[in-house]
């Protein structure tokens, strides 16, 4: 004998269509902007940590593979590998200043205040800092640098050193395309009804954006420092097992960190994500009341 409801509710698995995500993710937005500030800082340590475990799973991943794979699948492999970072940001929950810049649609909408999106963006990123830079001194300690007889520590070198060679416009540009891809990788997961569609609506968008070689800042809290603590602390014993100096990476200093990378890429990551994801998909979906909104 059924002994089920007959009022019982029936489980929906199609996805969202664009007006229903444009919807959701303006009301998103706004919770963003109204929650307390420790938990929002918070939850930005947490995500900055989160993407700092991706960068090093790409770092490990393809430690080694120069002149051993092609150029496009040593890429290839770290923007799979890389996905892990997004994936926990939004599966576990946490606050990520670059896919924060989605709420650009409750402002736009004038749902929320412009000092409620500075704010937020302010408390995330000066959080994502933390936890990217913690996690770097944590995998600092484990000297896992010195892996594969120096073959980790040799890539996040030439890693950090050749994020800190990029001109000012190419860093501005790169940026803006990383974040174009950043923030539709969490458009989409405003379609999903599961676990799996929101990891599914990740992989893609994201692997993209590491392999074409763009620039995320949050990411780039992790990849530089990292690297330039290990150009710091590293003993003579690892600079002979990789036949190299300190010297061989000039480009590598704090000030290039900041000047030649996070401040151009940060600038561009919010031109990309506000501007030409956030505001386009406001245009097209929520001006002028053109979605109706739950009560």
């Amino acid at each position: 004998m059924n002994t089920r409801s007959s009022t019982s509710p029936v489980p929906v698995f199609d996805a969202f269509i664009p007006p229903e995500m444009a919807v959701r993710a303006e009301n998103t937005g706004v919770k963003k902007a109204v929650m307390g500030w420790r938990t929002t800082l918070a939850l930005g340590v947490l995500a900055g940590a989160f993407i700092s475990l991706g960068a090093n799973f790409a770092t490990v991943v393809t430690a080694g593979t120069a002149g051993t794979l092609p150029f496009g699948v040593s890429r290839m492999l770290a923007g799979l590998v890389f996905c892990l970072g997004l994936i926990l940001v939004v599966v576990a929950g946490a606050e990520l200043f670059t896919g924060n810049n989605l709420i650009v649609m409750a402002w736009a909408n004038r749902r929320i205040s412009t000092f409620q999106v500075l704010r937020n963006w302010c408390l995330v990123y000066v959080g994502n800092f933390l936890g990217s830079i913690a996690t770097a001194i944590l995998v600092l300690f484990t000297n896992q640098y010195t892996f594969g007889n120096g073959g980790v520590g040799m890539n996040v070198l030439a890693i950090a050193n050749s994020k800190c060679e990029l001109g000012f416009i190419q860093a501005i540009a790169l940026g803006m395309a990383c974040n174009v891809l950043v923030c539709l990788a969490v458009w989409l997961c405003y379609s999903a009804r599961t676990t799996m569609d929101k990891i599914l609506s990740i992989i893609f968008p994201i692997s993209a954006f590491v392999a074409a070689g763009f620039e995320h800042s949050v990411a780039n809290m992790y990849f530089i420092p990292m690297g330039l603590l290990v150009k710091i602390t590293a003993p003579t014993a690892f600079w002979e097992a990789i036949g190299k100096t300190s010297s061989d990476f000039s480009s590598l200093t704090w000030a290039s960190f900041l000047h030649a990378n996070l401040l151009p890429v940060t600038f561009g990551n919010i031109i990309g994500g506000s501007v030409m994801v956030g505001l386009v998909y406001w245009f097209i979906y929520l001006r002028k009341g053109l979605v109706s909104r739950p009560a």
